[in-house]
């Protein structure tokens, strides 16, 4: 099932280019804020999903075209991201497991516009990474039980400004529309293996990231593991499982960005910079080559602004 918020965030289900109204399904739900709601869906889903899928029969459907699609996960209450945790291509030993918080402030939907923040970053990067959404309150969760704590997955980007604060985390990843996500998320069961999906990204129509998640450094059992062996996650909280960078490039003033994950639809958004920044179009080579362990032959670095 692909499970959506539209217009107003009105819950939805997602079939083909038809959107399905179920709001009255889930009526019963205690909520006051859309990130309640759909936080209370994936809690509920074992008892909500036949009253789901019969509203979504006898609905005659919207076309997609037809209405806004927001973030499936409008203001997650832990957004944790994995940190270099790809081999790019087998390319590189695993690095120690890691990553971040990213503010849910950050959260955007399909369709909506990512704005550069007006501060002197060398460049702004594209990440486009797989999210995995917890479905039931998660703590110390072994390695063997991680998938059972797996409500879905969503396409996620992380978007990135390189060169603040000496490498800050914070400074470079938690600007305000900084995380596209969307515009579904699809149920577990439908996800053969997610640890096999393809990851592919445009910019205008010319390809970026194409990658395989079997490539992670830390797979998704572990990450799951290590995560909540930390802190606490609950449902609607998401996992975000890194990028491989051989693919990554930058997003300026103007820019069409587009990602899909096999499975997960596709996620699509604008970037507007009202500095109308430019630096060079196409794969990040510099950056491809210093995370792979590679020494970038000399003049082709496109970290610099011009």
């Amino acid at each position: 099932m692909k499970l959506v918020f539209f217009n107003d965030f009105t819950l939805g289900v997602l079939q083909g280019n038809m959107v399905h109204d179920v709001s009255a399904a889930v009526e019963d739900v205690p909520h006051v804020t859309p990130q309640d709601l759909i936080q209370g869906v994936i809690y509920h889903f074992d008892v909500l999903r036949s009253k789901i899928e019969a509203e979504t029969s006898k609905s005659r459907g919207i076309p997609r075209s037809q209405v806004r699609l927001r973030s499936p996960l409008p203001r997650p209450t832990h957004m944790v991201n994995m940190a270099v945790n790809y081999r790019e291509n087998g390319a590189i030993e695993p690095r120690p497991i890691n990553a971040f918080l990213k503010s849910s402030e950050s959260v955007i939907g399909n369709g909506d516009t990512l704005i550069l923040p007006p501060e002197k970053a060398t460049i702004f990067h594209h990440e486009a990474e797989l999210g995995g959404v917890i479905g039931k309150p998660a703590r110390n969760v072994s390695a063997a039980n991680a998938y059972d704590y797996l409500f879905g997955y969503v396409n996620y980007v992380d978007a990135s400004a390189r060169g603040l604060g000496n490498g800050s985390f914070y400074w470079g990843k938690s600007w305000d529309t900084f995380c596209p996500m969307g515009p579904c998320i699809v149920t577990a069961d439908e996800i053969k293996d997610p640890q096999n999906l393809q990851v592919r990204m445009w910019v205008n129509g010319d390809p970026r990231h194409d990658y395989n998640t079997s490539d992670m450094a830390h797979n998704i059992r572990r990450s799951v593991e290590w995560a909540t062996g930390i802190t606490l996650l609950e449902p609607g909280d998401v996992i975000a499982f890194g990028t491989n960078h051989q693919g990554i490039g930058a997003i300026q003033d103007g820019d069409l960005v587009e990602m899909e994950i096999e499975g997960l639809d596709r996620l699509t958004f604008r970037v507007k910079d009202d500095l109308h920044r430019e630096w060079p179009r196409g794969i990040d080579r510099n950056m491809a080559d210093r995370v792979a362990g590679r020494t970038p032959p000399e003049g082709a670095g496109q970290g610099g602004r011009r």
